[in-house]
C-alpha cells in the first residue's frame, strides 16, 4: 500500500514539470472483494479553493445522482404474506426477499425487465440460479437465497429496475403473490477526499477515494459523476438571454423585503459557522448521507437542530448512523450530537 506522503511526493513532481493544464490520474486501484472495489485518484494542480469546489460536488454526485441497477420485486404464488413459512425452506419468505434485496447487478437496461429462478430441491439455491436477460449480469453469484430441505419446486419471478437512489418499497399489501423489495440503486458505497495545499497554500492537490459495489468500477463511476455534472449545467450554457426580461427580474430582486442582514445579525455566530458546514463535508457512509438528505438535513446546523431521539425516529435510521455521526462530530468539531435539540 502506497501512503499518502509518498502520493503527495510523486504528484508534486508530476506538478513541477508540468503547465497549469488540470492532469488527473488513479494512483491507486484494487479488488477487494467481488462487492467492494477501491480507487484513488488525484486531480492537480488547483488554485486554492477549488480542490474543495471540485470535492464537495463529486461526493454528491458519486453518492446521490449515479444510476444502479437492483431486484424491486419478487413474486411467489400460493404463499399469503411476506412472514410466511414455505415447508421445505429454511429460510421465511422475508428473509428470501432480503437475500434477494442483496444481490448486485450490473446493467445499462431501461426501464423494467424480468428474472426467474426456478429450481427443484433438495438444493441451496444461489444467485448463480437467477435466469436473467442478457444485459444483466450478476456480480456475486455466490450470494445465498435460500435453503431447500425437501424435494419441492420453487419458482420466483423477479423484478429488475434501473433507477438511482434509495425507493422505499410500497407499503400495499400483496394481491397476488408479489412482494415489492427496497430498491437500493446506489453503486457508490462511499466516497470521500482530502486537500494537500502547497507553494505558499496558493496550490491544491485533490485526493478522491472512492468505494464501489463491484457493479462499476471506481473509475467509471468517476467518469459517471463527471458526465452527469457537465449535464447539469449544460443549459446554463446555452440560455437565450433575449428571452429573459431582465428588466422585470430586477424589479423583482428590488422588491424583496431587506431582512436578511437583520435576521441573520442577531444570530449566534457559531449558528452561522454550522450553517456554512454542508453533511457533504462529514464524509458519511452513502446510506447515513442519504437518509439526512431525504429529511431535509443539508447543513451541520440542520444536524444539531435535531436530538439523538429525532434522528432515531427517522426513516431507515440506525443507532450505528447516530454512532457514525457522533464519532465524526466528536473528531472533527469535539463536540457530541445533543441530547435535545440545538437552537441558535
Amino acid at each position: 500500500m502506497i501512503y499518502q506522503s509518498e502520493y503527495i511526493s510523486m504528484v508534486r513532481e508530476e506538478v513541477a514539470e508540468s503547465t497549469r493544464t488540470l492532469q488527473w490520474k488513479c494512483v491507486e486501484s484494487r479488488v477487494e472483494r467481488k462487492r467492494l472495489y477501491y480507487g484513488r485518484f488525484v486531480l492537480f494542480p488547483l488554485l486554492k479553493g477549488q480542490a474543495d469546489t471540485i470535492g464537495i460536488a463529486m461526493r454528491r454526485v458519486l453518492l446521490g445522482e449515479i444510476e444502479g441497477t437492483c431486484i424491486t420485486g419478487a413474486k411467489l404464488e400460493g404463499v399469503p404474506h411476506e412472514y410466511s413459512t414455505i415447508a421445505g425452506i429454511d429460510e421465511s419468505v422475508q428473509e428470501i426477499l432480503m437475500n434477494l434485496k442483496e444481490i448486485v447487478l450490473r446493467s445499462n437496461l431501461y426501464g423494467v425487465r424480468n428474472a426467474f429462478i426456478c429450481v427443484k430441491g433438495p438444493k441451496c439455491v444461489t444467485a448463480q440460479d437467477i435466469i436473467s436477460p442478457p444485459s444483466v449480469k450478476i456480480v456475486d453469484t455466490t450470494q445465498h437465497i435460500a435453503n431447500l430441505t425437501e424435494p419441492l419446486d420453487l419458482c420466483i419471478e423477479l423484478q429488475i429496475t434501473r433507477d438511482r437512489g434509495y425507493r422505499k418499497k410500497s407499503a400495499n399489501p400483496s394481491q397476488d403473490g408479489s412482494y415489492p423489495i427496497d430498491a437500493v440503486s446506489m453503486p457508490v458505497r462511499n466516497t470521500n477526499y482530502s486537500i494537500y495545499s502547497y507553494g505558499n497554500e496558493e496550490q491544491e492537490i485533490l485526493f478522491l477515494e472512492i468505494w464501489t459495489n463491484g457493479s462499476l468500477t471506481p473509475k467509471e463511476a468517476l467518469y459517471e459523476a463527471s458526465r452527469n455534472l457537465i449535464d447539469l449545467f449544460i443549459p446554463f450554457l446555452h440560455a437565450e438571454e433575449e428571452n429573459t426580461n431582465l428588466e422585470e427580474n430586477q424589479n423583482k430582486l428590488t422588491s424583496l423585503p431587506l431582512t436578511f442582514h437583520n435576521e441573520f445579525g442577531k444570530k449566534n455566530q457559531k449558528g452561522l459557522a454550522f450553517k456554512s458546514v454542508f453533511i457533504d463535508q462529514l464524509e458519511l457512509p452513502s446510506r447515513t448521507y442519504n437518509c439526512l438528505k431525504r429529511s431535509n438535513i443539508h447543513t451541520l446546523l440542520d444536524l444539531l437542530s435535531n436530538s439523538e431521539e429525532d434522528l432515531m425516529k427517522m426513516e431507515f435510521f440506525r443507532i450505528e448512523d447516530v454512532k457514525r455521526i457522533s464519532s465524526i462530530l466528536q473528531k472533527r468539531f469535539a463536540m457530541d450530537l445533543p441530547k435535545n435539540p440545538v437552537s441558535f
